[in-house]
């Protein structure tokens, strides 16, 4: 099983009614729990963690995860409200305003954390939900607690206008990244974590760190993963791009189950991963977020859409 460990939120999408009056439809969202959706329509054991609210948006998450497959018992439930992100979309790029004071999911603390067994062979962890406390300590907590262990893979995706503190943030990502086997980073994300360097010096220095796969995303113009042994590229699928919610996302689990397919998911493949497995889990890669990309909202594909 593949655990995704995250926030869990409902995107405020703009919409246009009938009459052209503005309107805010409410969608089950979050990156990780987008993670957990797509790895879930894939056909992978997907389960998700997070803080889970009792009310009208925790039920319609909830439903969002059964419907996509996706084991969310070790939740934790609590009374308080859902963290709602308010959308705007220019150009088919997203932008976020997020309400999250005293929400279920923010106010995870390290003492809920679960207790795993061995079908979990890989987390995954990302997004917002390491920037705020308590919960960006708990997932931290959780991630090297379980490092040891288990497949560890991680995406910063940076959300600059939702960090008060860059530097803190920077050196939180930099301890998860030392403990990490697959780090994925848009080539934004790369910028933002290490001002002024060269992506490459960056790279190698987490690879020293024992990162065995970073996976650089470059929007139109494909990805690209680094090993020990050298580059592998792949192309972008020619798409019409109704918007990018979810994209990342998406990628990150076409990833992860490319990954399992292959038989990769362990440490000690990962290390020694060969040319032919990272390529094909690249392209799988590539092939959910195309589809993702092509229809509003994160709204990743289901298996059978990517014969």
């Amino acid at each position: 099983m593949i655990i995704c460990c995250g926030e869990a939120l409902i995107d405020m999408l703009p919409r246009k009614l009938p009459d052209g009056e503005g309107a805010l439809l409410p969608v089950a969202g979050g990156a990780v729990f987008n993670t957990a959706i797509a790895l879930g329509r894939l056909g992978a054991d997907a389960g998700f963690f997070s803080g889970l609210s009792t009310d009208m948006f925790g039920r319609q998450l909830e439903e969002t995860l059964e419907k996509s497959g996706v084991d969310y018992s070790f939740c934790v439930r609590s009374g308080r409200p859902t963290t709602l992100a308010f959308v705007e979309l220019t150009d088919g790029h997203a932008k976020y305003t997020f309400y999250d004071e005293e929400t279920a999911g923010r106010m995870l603390t390290p003492d809920a954390l679960p207790e795993l067994d061995e079908r979990v062979e890989a987390l995954h962890f990302g997004a917002i939900s390491l920037i705020p406390e308590p919960c960006g300590s708990s997932y931290e907590a959780l991630l090297a607690r379980e490092a040891d262990r288990r497949v560890i893979s991680l995406d910063p995706n940076i959300r600059a206008n939702f960090i008060s503190d860059a530097e803190a943030h920077r050196r939180r990502i930099a301890r998860m990244i030392a403990e990490s086997d697959i780090v994925k980073v848009s080539d934004e994300d790369l910028a933002w974590l290490e001002p002024g360097r060269a992506a490459d010096a960056v790279k190698a220095d987490w690879l020293s760190k024992g990162v065995s796969i970073i996976v650089e995303t470059m929007g139109a113009d494909g990805a690209v993963a680094t090993t020990a042994c050298g580059n592998v590229s792949v192309a972008a699928k020619p798409v019409s791009v109704i918007d990018t919610v979810g994209a990342g996302d998406s990628f990150d689990a076409g990833l992860l189950a490319g990954l399992k397919n292959a038989g990769c998911l362990t440490k000690t493949a990962l290390r020694s991963i060969e040319k032919d497995n990272l390529e094909a889990a690249l392209n799988l890669a590539v092939s959910v977020a195309a589809v993702t990309v092509s229809r509003a909202g994160a709204n990743p594909p289901w298996k059978d859409e990517l014969s």
